[in-house]
């Protein structure tokens, strides 16, 4: 199902920035400068107009071309060298082409607070000393998916205790039943960072797809604001689809993939790293 927005609820993106993504988009459009781009940004000290040649198989005409109309728009950046042109990465643009594509596309929009349609048949409060064994019973049933973590034993009370915020570890209840848990794990010791967490949420094996997670994530996000933290941030395994859905709904952005970031079981995996901005920090 495909949700339309009306044009009354729509963002508009300003003219002039408008003016400068299309400019770079348009100057990509020609294939032979998408190549000639991708050969000078892996090239770390930069490539010459004669080497390019070479590499792309082009004539030095059409080389220094579709250079100068790179070097335009700011996407490269060129030095002489006694006779030769060196053509280097303008490094702002590893940063402004990206930035430009999530502009467009409203992932720098304003994201929401969280779920609204909650089922009303889930509690979630504050994790008790009663609640341990559960919480610890949830943790390995997720790692038993061998999607939720790289763990591979469920870590001791003790060790959850000892890392995660004391304000901000959550359990849902469905009739007095724990099904689930939430917690943060503060992102550095630095002060300057004590406003960042690293949050995970785990739903009991026979509980996954009613709502719980939506749950938890809302009451999660809601407390984190109210606590005065400013960042959340979390990696799930690429694989894990329903909780990258799950992270997009609380307003969670997604920043990279980590490619082959660490072994399961002998087995290399991806992550998505996602972050939530505070609209209220």
């Amino acid at each position: 199902m495909m949700f339309m927005t009306t044009t009354l609820e729509a963002q508009v993106l300003p003219d002039a920035e408008a003016s400068t993504y299309a400019a770079w988009f348009a100057c990509l459009a020609e294939p032979t400068r998408v190549r000639l781009l991708h050969a000078v940004a892996t090239a770390p000290q930069g490539m010459t107009v004669g080497a390019l040649t070479e590499v792309l198989g082009i004539s030095q005409s059409t080389c220094s071309h579709h250079v100068r109309k790179l070097a335009d728009v700011g996407f490269v950046q060129l030095h002489k060298e006694g006779t030769a042109t060196l053509v280097t990465i303008n490094p702002a643009c590893c940063v402004g082409l990206p930035h430009a594509a999530d502009a467009v596309m409203g992932l720098l929009a304003p994201r929401p607070c969280c779920p609204e349609d909650v089922p009303a048949d889930v509690t979630v409060r504050a994790l008790r000393d009663l609640d341990w064994a559960a919480v610890r019973r949830i943790y390995g049933e997720g790692l038993a998916t061998g999607l939720a973590t790289f763990e591979t034993a469920v870590p001791s009370r003790a060790s959850l205790d000892a890392k995660w915020l004391p304000d901000h570890r959550w359990v849902a209840e469905i009739d007095g039943e724990v099904v689930g848990w939430a917690a943060a794990t503060p992102a550095s010791a630095r002060e300057v960072y004590s406003g960042v967490a690293e949050t995970s949420i785990y739903v009991g094996h026979g509980y996954r797809g009613r709502g719980i997670g939506k749950a938890l994530i809302r009451k999660q996000v809601m407390a984190a604001d109210e606590g005065g933290l400013w960042t959340l941030q979390t990696s799930i395994f690429a694989e894990n689809r329903s909780s990258v859905g799950l992270h997009h709904t609380a307003g969670f952005r997604t920043l990279g993939i980590r490619e082959r970031i660490a072994q399961r079981d002998g087995v290399w995996h991806d992550t998505v790293f996602m972050e939530r901005r505070s609209v209220v920090n």
